[in-house]
């Protein structure tokens, strides 16, 4: 069955799914409103990849380890009837695209985040971490201005309980997150626990500070290792992390 069929099947039962899923608090209030769009498990999640580009079903599905692919779909089909998304035909499939209430969630998950960074601050936890999304993550936050304009492949060697190299390709622009080998050598060798990796991300410490103390090792071509700092714009959150992080 291709992409397109696999779909089709999710939408029917996504459907029978959702059925009595979602409920309608009844009162004439805006957070009341807002909570029968929003406040259901994962949904602020999904819009979270959905703010930040993620437009296919399997990238969404990708930063959200352990959602089911059944309730994804569940999840994207009620944010689409409630006005916040475009589901739009492509070729094999389908593309999620925020409408201008979408977009507009942008304000609101920044603020989720920024709450929690200044109310419920803690160290992340190796349950909490998991490579792929991690790394995934990272692929959207690039500085598309200081990439380098020739292909160039970066890969990261996590260390830790369950040991796994996972490749990230940065072409012309493009990134692509490889779980098996890309048929590309590396440039770039980033070895790393996991979570090491992860407080550098969130905006605790500094790559540099990391590299410093040892927790990550930098190694390959010296021009790019040089300039692999600048490449990423670590997390939205960061700047709220490190001013969390200043006042104790």
């Amino acid at each position: 069955m291709d992409q397109a069929g696999i779909d089709s099947v999710l939408v029917r039962r996504g459907r029978t799914a959702q059925t009595g899923s979602m409920r309608d608090y009844n009162q004439y209030c805006p957070v009341a409103l807002a909570s029968e769009v929003l406040a259901d498990r994962w949904t602020p999640l999904i819009a979270r990849e959905l703010v930040l580009g993620a437009n296919r079903f399997n990238d969404i599905a990708r930063g959200l380890p352990g959602i089911s692919r059944t309730l994804l779909l569940q999840r994207l089909l009620h944010l689409e009837r409630r006005g916040v998304l475009d589901r739009v035909p492509v070729k094999g499939g389908h593309e999620y695209h925020l409408t201008d209430a979408g977009r507009d969630l942008e304000s609101v998950i920044m603020a989720f985040g920024e709450w929690a960074v200044r109310w419920m601050f803690a160290e992340p936890e190796p349950r909490e971490v998991d490579p792929v999304s991690l790394t995934w993550w990272m692929s959207r936050r690039l500085d598309a201005d200081r990439l380098p304009a020739r292909r160039v492949v970066v890969e990261f060697a996590y260390t830790g309980l369950e040991p796994t190299r996972i490749w990230l390709v940065l072409d012309r622009g493009e990134a692509s997150v490889c779980t098996s080998h890309p048929g590309f050598e590396s440039d770039v060798t980033v070895t790393t626990d996991p979570v090491a990796l992860m407080r550098v991300f969130s905006g605790i410490v500094s790559l540099g500070q990391s590299r410093a103390s040892g927790l990550i090792e930098v190694t390959g071509q010296p021009g790019l290792v040089r300039q692999f700092p600048g490449w990423f714009l670590w997390s939205p959150f960061a700047p709220a992390v490190r001013a969390r992080m200043a006042t104790g």
